[in-house]
């Protein structure tokens, strides 16, 4: 009697030589034994290939000398290629060890395999990678090209460090959860620390007697395990799982396999995944502002001698970093802080700022739109301002940085800028605290007309009501109050004449931009909007959505400044500014965003520090103390960012 994986086939036979062929490769079993084609089953079986082991960071496959991960993709299992590959590994001396395994489902879904493959000696292993790649690319008169084809990735080659006394037991796995654009700058930075580890920033990411960092291994979980596959594409030392923390059960087990976990999820889940990291005594990173229930899990966290460092990404983080330099080295010196005024903006390079407003998102318009209608705090010369939410656009000023002349910005007051002045230590020094959002000249003013014409206004609109599906420019003609619903089509003239008459604007110019924005919009044109569409803050989402988004090959610009005020008790003065000026930067044809690596690098360098052990106090912390702000900002230096300082 054989098992055959055609089950309508129940067939006693002594021989298996004579059945059809294609029931001859289903054979599993045949007189008590695994047939040749499935003898892979048991020599895959040791190895739990379903999930990642606990000492996955730690593994140097099998005593082996050298050891590399080699990710292995196709119809590996229906066409026998893994046979091959495992075949290949050991006729060469070498060993392997499942890391990961996923069986494709049906005949046109291929399976994937992670191997961590080892050898004592270096030309060995670079045979059996050779030997790998020849089965991966078949000659081209092979038949059935498609189906015989395998994928495969190779990582860098590892050395075992345990004839070098080396502690090899030593977690370095790093659990990222959400796999948006800030996390694969994270998980490529952790991935590869190693290849860091002789620059002489990056000293201060590790141990003092280390003479060679290892790659930290990374895991990126996401609820959809897509979205984790295409982060880690091309970074070897990462694996994607698929996971959602609110299963409890699953986010424990992984969470217990790391040392340090990043959470990139949005800022409401963090407080779960933190819970999850003080019982498991795990450290925690997010880049998200720490709010008041992070704040009260502080003496549970040093309890558990565990930290969560918040607010380790741009704004806030590098923002908290190169301030506190500042500010903390004036006092040393008794130096008095007069006044802190700070910049930042996500903003389309000057390239990219190819539209009316000079402005485009990378992600949803929602969020920023709303950012601009929220009230701002700020202290000027000693005197303490309040601007209402609907007036922020109007209180837009001018502004320019001497070192950076050929930018022509404005600012708009970002929320509540006296909060700083008491995380800073400075509020009942400073005269002036003052915190911006920087925009391109001209954005204020199109942005406070399009308000009082009603673009972003959020009560549900009698015209998009009971699944009417008016055209954009009915919908437009109901905003400017027009009658001439069946007329010609709206112009910019038209519009312009418009705005002034409603009185929307205080002048002509303002009035030509705001209709030139609306015309880029496309509000003019006859398409319809869609039922999902209630008001007319989503209409104006969806076209900013559409319209303002970047292409493939734009880049994004961030800008962080800071001014700082400082008198000393011998009479003397001095301004001090600190800038970061980043680009978005493409690698192997892939644009990856200013914003992305601004806030997915600070996050990589927390949780690096934490591996280290560098940063040693425990609770619930920001980037505001030496212990974490100096080695971060030489790390961040090592890695490119240019942090520019100038005393006057």
């Amino acid at each position: 009697m054989f098992s055959c994986r055609h089950s309508s086939y129940r067939v006693c036979k002594r021989d298996t030589t004579n059945l059809p062929a294609h029931l001859r490769r289903a054979c599993i079993a045949h007189g008590g034994a695994l047939t040749s084609l499935y003898e892979y089953i048991p020599r895959m079986r040791n190895s739990d290939s379903e999930e990642i082991s606990e000492d996955t960071a730690n593994r140097h496959s099998y005593k082996k000398k050298y050891s590399i991960l080699v990710s292995l993709s196709g119809h590996l299992f229906d066409q026998f290629l893994i046979n091959e590959a495992l075949d290949i590994i050991e006729a060469a001396g070498g060993s392997f060890h499942s890391v990961k395994c996923q069986v494709g489902q049906s005949v046109n879904v291929k399976s994937y395999s992670e191997l961590e493959v080892g050898a004592d000696d270096r030309v060995v292993l670079d045979q059996i990678i050779d030997s790998l790649t020849s089965i991966a690319n078949p000659n081209e008169t092979s038949g059935n090209q498609e189906k015989n084809k395998m994928s495969l990735k190779v990582g860098k080659v590892q050395e075992s460090d345990i004839k070098k006394g080396h502690n090899t037991e030593r977690k370095t796995a790093v659990l990222i959860l959400g796999a948006g654009r800030v996390c694969q700058p994270a998980a490529e930075l952790l991935a590869s620390s190693g290849r860091f580890s002789s620059h002489q920033g990056y000293k201060a990411c590790l141990e003092d007697d280390s003479e060679e960092q290892n790659d930290v291994q990374v895991i990126v979980g996401s609820l959809y395990l897509k979205d984790a596959e295409e982060i880690i594409e091309g970074i070897p030392n990462a694996t994607a799982i698929q996971l959602d923390v609110m299963d409890h059960e699953n986010l424990f087990k992984y969470v217990s396999q790391v040392e340090v976990v990043i959470s990139l999820l949005p800022a409401s889940c963090h407080i779960i995944v933190a819970n999850a990291c003080i019982e498991l005594k795990k450290h925690l990173v997010t880049a998200s502002y720490v709010d008041e229930s992070m704040s009260m899990l502080n003496e549970k966290a040093k309890s558990a001698g565990v930290t969560i460092l918040g607010e380790m990404g741009l704004d806030p983080g590098i923002d908290h970093m190169m301030a506190m330099k500042i500010i903390n080295e004036a006092h040393v010196r008794k130096g008095i802080i007069r006044s802190f005024t700070s910049y930042c903006g996500g903003l389309p390079s000057p390239a990219a700022a190819n539209n009316p407003l000079a402005y485009k998102f990378s992600w949803s318009p929602a969020g920023a739109i709303r950012s601009g209608r929220n009230p701002a705090t700020y202290r000027s010369n000693g005197e303490t301002l309040h601007i209402d939410g609907d007036s922020l656009y109007d209180s837009v000023v001018r502004f320019r940085i001497p070192d950076l002349p050929a930018f022509a910005f404005e600012c708009l007051p970002n929320r509540n800028s006296l909060v700083y002045g008491e995380l800073y230590g400075i509020g009942h020094e400073a005269s002036t605290i003052f915190r911006g959002t920087l925009r391109y000249e001209g954005f204020g003013e199109i942005m406070a007309t399009l308000a009082r014409i009603g673009f972003f206004d959020t009560e549900a609109h009698p015209i998009l009501k009971d699944g009417m599906k008016p055209t954009f420019r009915t919908f437009l003609l109901e905003l400017l109050k027009s009658e001439d619903v069946d007329g010609p089509l709206i112009a910019e003239k038209d519009i312009t004449e418009r705005i002034v008459t409603l009185g929307h604007c205080k002048g002509q110019g303002t009035a030509v931009k705001a209709a030139k924005t609306i015309i880029f919009l496309g509000f003019h044109e006859d398409g319809e909007i869609p039922a999902s569409c209630q008001s007319a803050f989503d209409v104006t989402c969806l076209r900013m959505e559409e319209r303002l988004a970047y292409s493939s090959t734009e880049q994004d610009m961030v800008l962080l400044h800071h001014e700082v005020e400082v008198d000393f008790p011998d009479g003397l003065s001095e301004n001090h500014s600190a800038t970061l000026l980043e680009f978005g930067r493409t690698k192997n044809g892939k644009m990856t965003t200013a914003m992305a690596l601004t806030v997915g690098i600070p996050a990589g360098i927390g949780a690096l520090l934490l591996l280290e052990n560098k940063i040693k106090t425990r609770g619930v912390l920001r980037p505001i103390e030496p212990e974490i702000y100096e080695p971060a900002l030489d790390c961040l230096e090592a890695y490119g960012f240019k942090l520019m300082e100038k005393i006057q």
